[in-house]
C-alpha cells in the first residue's frame, strides 16, 4: 500500500514544543508513524494516503508553533 512522507521544519524551543507536536501527531487518524526531534527541529510523518499534507500542517501550526518549511515525499510546499 502507498503511503506519504511528509518532512516539516518546526521552531521548538523545548522538550514541552515537541510534545506539544508529537501529541496532535499521535491522535491524527491516518499517521502510521511520527519522529519529532527537538534537536533538529523537524517532525517526519508517514501517513496514509488519505492523509492530506494541508491537514497535517494545519495540526502542527494549531499547537501554535511556527513552521518555517515543509515537505511532501521529498518535494518543497507551501507553508
Amino acid at each position: 500500500m502507498a503511503e506519504n512522507h511528509y518532512k516539516f521544519n518546526v521552531s521548538m524551543t523545548c522538550g514541552g514544543c515537541s510534545g506539544a507536536v508529537e501529541r496532535v501527531l499521535k491522535k491524527l487518524e491516518g499517521v502510521k508513524s511520527y519522529n519529532v526531534s527537538l534537536e533538529s527541529q523537524t517532525a517526519d510523518i508517514t501517513a496514509e494516503p488519505s492523509l492530506q499534507y494541508e491537514t497535517v500542517l494545519e495540526k502542527i501550526k494549531k499547537t501554535g508553533k511556527k513552521v518555517n518549511s515543509g515537505e511532501k515525499d521529498g518535494e518543497m510546499m507551501a507553508v
